[in-house]
């Protein structure tokens, strides 16, 4: 064999030795794949607009002028039998920790009641015109990435206009009309929590006082997120109010379920 081949020979072997090991090692020079970037969520306000439907039904006291006070107990089962009309609409604005809160009322409601033995008057029919809105701000004590507890503070303004109507007995076409308007003082807690992306809880409860001798509003519901645009809630609320002043009287409890349609932007 001669040099010549002899050194084809050994450079042959001395390539291919090293040429995986030179496979291997661009293999490692090369740059690894960039990681995804996360989705950066907005750091403006947000804006949640729910309208709706509270079957609510009322029990409780209800007086005008010197008349006696006329007690109407009607369940929620009853709604459509006693509203008139009614229109309710909630709204939340977000930044960061800070929110505004707001909540509409009206409620027209009609009630007939009999009245014990008939004597002073066989039945009492109560008509009550209701308009309630709180206003108020609050601060996320717990803010997490699947839910928040605000503590909010604010004020609720009363609006009401009673009509009391006896028929029979003694007070037989007695009739009193009053109209009454106040504000109280809230405050209280108001949150929710995500149990999956889709399905979540909310709840609030407050409490105050200033025209009234005591106000208070408490709720529960369960939601559905559709996008990022509709969510769904059904849930129950609570609220009652107890107003004495000359004596117009309006000491009741407003209760029932709750349906609404969220629109978030």
């Amino acid at each position: 064999m001669t040099r010549a081949k002899r050194a084809t020979i050994y450079a042959a072997v001395i390539l291919g030795a090293t040429l995986p090991i030179s496979v291997s090692q661009a293999a490692d020079m090369t740059p690894d794949a960039p990681a995804p970037t996360p989705v950066q969520t907005s750091s403006g306000w947000t804006y949640t607009v729910t309208p709706y439907l509270w079957a609510a039904g009322i029990s409780g006291d209800v007086g005008v002028r010197r008349l006696p006070e006329a007690h109407i107990n009607a369940d929620f089962g009853d709604i459509w039998n006693n509203l008139d009309f009614g229109a309710m609409v909630t709204g939340e604005a977000r930044y960061d920790r800070y929110s505004i809160v707001g909540d509409v009322i009206y409620l027209k409601l009609s009630n007939d009641t009999a009245t014990p033995r008939g004597i002073v008057a066989n039945n009492v029919e109560v008509t009550s015109k209701t308009f309630t809105g709180f206003l108020g701000a609050g601060y996320a004590l717990l803010d997490a990435p699947n839910g928040h507890l605000d503590i909010v503070g604010g004020a609720r303004l009363w609006s009401l206009d009673n009509t009391i109507s006896f028929n029979g007995g003694f007070l037989d076409g007695a009739r009193g009309d009053s109209t009454k308007t106040w504000v109280d003082a809230m405050a209280g807690l108001k949150g929710n929590y995500f149990f999956t992306p889709q399905i979540y809880t909310t709840g609030w409860g407050l409490v105050g006082g200033g025209g009234a001798d005591v106000d208070w509003d408490v709720g529960a519901g369960l939601g559905y997120k559709f996008n990022n645009t509709f969510s769904a809630e059904v849930g129950y609320r609570a609220m009652g109010v107890n107003y004495r002043d000359n004596g117009f009287v309006y000491d009741v409890v407003l209760q029932g379920p709750t349906v609404g349609l969220s629109i978030h932007f």
